[in-house]
């Protein structure tokens, strides 16, 4: 478990683009379960859609590479610093099954299938309840920045 205070002392992103409210499960090296509580307050339901609002799949993506992004800082046993990015690689095979609305609880799921070389290959998804809303897999790296 992980609230949202220590994830605001893993990952640098801060509103309106921190996309991970809790860490439910955490097993070092291999998965995590997070959520997302998705709020009609969100700024982007603004224009998408005004008439219909719909959580835009490439903010779902990025959600589910926050949390992969807390397994690796996790597996790694690291504290990231300000000199630390963690960039996406690549998205493969991404599809959008379900769309995600507010009110939703995104349950977001990524399993650790690779890592190497400051590379990190994930299995990921995320579930409103039963449905899955988005499936992908993840290419993420880190880097040190001067």
């Amino acid at each position: 478990m992980m609230d949202i205070h220590q994830i605001l002392k893993q990952l640098p992103h801060r509103y309106p683009f921190l996309l991970v409210d809790r860490v439910l499960e955490i097993e070092t090296g291999k998965r995590i379960k997070a959520l997302k509580n998705v709020s009609m307050n969100e700024p982007f339901f603004t224009g998408h859609f005004p008439h219909r609002p719909v959580m835009p799949g490439v903010l779902m993506l990025e959600a589910l590479a926050q949390a992969a992004a807390l397994l690796a800082f996790n597996t790694l046993n690291v504290v990231p610093d300000e000199k630390t990015v963690y960039y996406f690689a690549g998205i493969d095979d991404a599809r959008f099954k379900r769309p995600v609305e507010p009110g939703d609880q995104l349950i977001l799921e990524a399993e650790l299938e690779r890592m190497r070389a400051g590379m990190f290959k994930f299995k990921a998804r995320a579930k409103v309840g039963d449905d899955i809303a988005v499936e992908a897999g993840l290419l993420c790296t880190m880097r040190t920045i001067a």
